[in-house]
């Protein structure tokens, strides 16, 4: 008589359904990855797009509202857009350059401080500042020595910038059509849910960069003022270096703190360094408890370590652009989740509305 039992109990076979399906899905995240640092010269600009319409959205509706013509209050909010953008580009990099130096001498100071008061330790900080000038130099001549590949790589930039802005500009004009293009793309039966999980995902990119941007600025002016008022120098640069950071959830604002506190500490003396300290984690308790619940209070909401996970990952992948973009494809992801979640619990289609 012929055994009829399976091989392997029901615990073993739902085991290897489970990892035959994690290695499914890791093997097509794999894939989609790589196709994406093929095409990156068309995926980055999308994104970028994405992320810009998903910010300057608010105001191309205020203007249509208004009674402008849908193409036209695209391409004043470009403009718009171009004028905001250049102009802190410009007041950033002006900052920087002014204060670079002085930043730059304060660090210097701040560590041969150290050095001298750690004594051996000196002797580390010393061969590590040793390490980097060679790396530099060696980093200098590379350069040097491939000036063609670096126009090429500042001409690919360039290209990727004018081509998100043209896609930006296409996105806020035809942003009402792109519910009814994804219903038509759709598989029979799925169109309500894929609008869905597209608009949950899009409210949530949204909400992030809005939230982010307004935090931002908010975190930047106020530490930029700590510092004048604490007469530090470079204080409008580290301001700026405050706001990019901002944009890196938890290390940007500590890598800009750092800086700040160490800046403090060479310039004025190791009391005021105690006092820009003090700014810094004023800052960024007002920014935890107070600006990210009230500005951030309908975005998707992530726990810290899920983003310090979406920062490494998107690091290891694409470098400073990955970690960028890790956050809000998260919140997008996270958005998605959510509504198929809502979708599940309530056994029927969520609203469109």
């Amino acid at each position: 008589m012929q055994d009829s039992r399976p091989l392997l109990p029901d615990p073993a076979r739902r085991l290897g359904a489970w990892c035959a399906v994690m290695l499914l899905f890791a093997g097509v995240v794999w894939v989609v990855i790589r196709l994406c640092a093929e095409f990156r010269t068309a995926v980055v600009p999308v994104l970028l797009a994405l992320l810009g319409t998903a910010l300057l959205g608010p105001l191309h509706r205020r203007l249509v509202k208004a009674g402008v013509q849908r193409s036209v209050a695209a391409g004043l909010t470009c403009v718009a857009v171009v004028a905001v953008v250049g102009g802190a580009v410009y007041i950033v990099v002006a900052a920087l350059i002014d204060t670079g130096d002085e930043i730059v001498a304060s660090l210097r100071d701040a560590a041969q401080g150290i050095a001298d008061h750690f004594g051996a330790a000196g002797t580390s900080l010393d061969d590590v500042a040793a390490n980097a000038r060679d790396l530099l130099t060696k980093f200098g001549g590379t350069a040097a020595s491939g000036v063609i590949s670096g126009v090429s790589v500042v001409g690919e930039t360039i290209a990727m910038a004018v081509l998100a802005l043209l896609l930006v500009f296409f996105f806020l004009r035809d942003a009402d059509k792109a519910a009814g293009t994804l219903r038509a793309l759709a598989p029979r039966g799925t169109a309500d849910a894929l609008v869905a999980m597209a608009r949950r995902a899009y409210q949530a990119v949204e909400g992030f960069m809005r939230g982010t941007t307004l935090i931002a600025l908010i975190d930047a002016l106020c530490i930029t003022v700590g510092l004048l008022v604490l007469d530090v120098r470079g204080a409008v640069g580290l301001g700026a270096l405050v706001f990019v950071g901002a944009y890196i959830p938890y290390l940007g604002a500590f890598i800009s703190g750092a800086l700040s506190v160490l800046v403090a500490l060479a310039d004025r003396g190791f009391v005021i360094a105690l006092w820009a300290l003090g700014v810094v984690l004023a800052v960024q308790v007002l920014e935890g408890h107070v600006l990210q619940p009230a500005i951030q209070s309908r975005t998707v909401q992530m726990h810290p370590a899920v983003v310090m996970v979406a920062i490494t990952a998107g690091a290891s992948v694409a470098g400073i652009l990955g970690m960028l973009l890790a956050v809000p494809l998260t919140a997008a992801g996270f958005g998605v989740l959510h509504e198929l979640r809502t979708r599940y619990k309530s056994g029927a289609p969520a609203s469109d509305s």
